[in-house]
């Protein structure tokens, strides 16, 4: 027979994920810079597209 006085864990929310706000090793970014960055390599492809013979 199974005993009577196992503990019982709480739920654990249905599988979803937990996230901590842990610090990170890298650089820190805003969407400002990320977006300004993107559109600097972008410049910087077409102008290389059309400058090469």
């Amino acid at each position: 027979m199974a005993k009577k006085d196992k503990q019982v864990l709480p739920p654990s929310g249905a599988g979803l994920v937990r996230y901590f706000e842990d610090e990170t090793k890298g650089p820190k970014l805003s969407p400002e810079q990320v977006v300004i960055m993107t559109v600097v390599l972008a410049v910087f492809c077409i102008s290389l597209r059309f400058t090469t013979p």
